[in-house]
């Protein structure tokens, strides 16, 4: 079975909802550790997983984009995309497919086909019903030196995780860290 993977940038306080600009996808270029990091995990997955919103903005940002030193549009680009929506019908993006149905079934039948990581990011929605469904295998966090103070969080109010066991983690030249977790049975 596939793993299901949810990649997030994240403040310290720990939003992941971006309200101000402490994450610009363009200076990425300039930080080669963690674009080497970022490759590494790209070539660990063949499937990218989004909600709609994320998924509408991503396109907007990534599809027309000819001149990227970061490399993440070619990836983007060229990997099988998901995105959940029940109002979405063309994706117009190559490579995306859209599923309309029950998000956790839908997910859970993706998981069950043959391939390597899916991989979530943004999607708070999305990610928030997947966590509650059980169905997320790692979870990986590129924690940001800043504190934003407001912002919606990973995982849902009130939700708990018995305990996250700890895979690797790793700290970046520009201050950012790594790590990445799976929960324990």
């Amino acid at each position: 079975m596939r793993k299901l993977v949810i990649t997030q940038n994240i403040t310290l306080d720990g939003s992941i909802e971006m309200l101000d600009d402490w994450f610009d996808p363009r200076d990425q270029a300039d930080r080669s550790d963690l674009l080497q990091e970022i490759r590494r995990q790209d070539r660990k997955s063949d499937a990218f997983l989004t909600g709609r919103r994320t998924f509408e903005d991503l396109r907007a940002y990534w599809s027309p984009l000819s001149d990227d030193p970061t490399g993440i549009a070619d990836y983007l680009n060229a990997v099988d995309k998901f995105v959940v929506s029940s109002t979405l019908t063309d994706p117009v993006w190559r490579h995306s497919t859209v599923l309309s149905g029950d998000p956790v079934t839908e997910v859970g039948a993706l998981k069950r086909q043959p391939g390597l990581d899916i991989v979530a990011t943004g999607s708070i929605t999305l990610c928030h019903s997947l966590i509650e469904a059980g169905l997320v295998d790692e979870y990986r966090f590129f924690v940001y030196p800043v504190v934003q103070g407001r912002g919606r969080r990973l995982f849902p109010e009130g939700y708990t995780v018995p305990r996250l066991r700890l895979i690797e983690s790793h700290a970046f030249r520009a201050g950012v860290t790594y790590s990445s977790y799976t929960p324990e049975s």
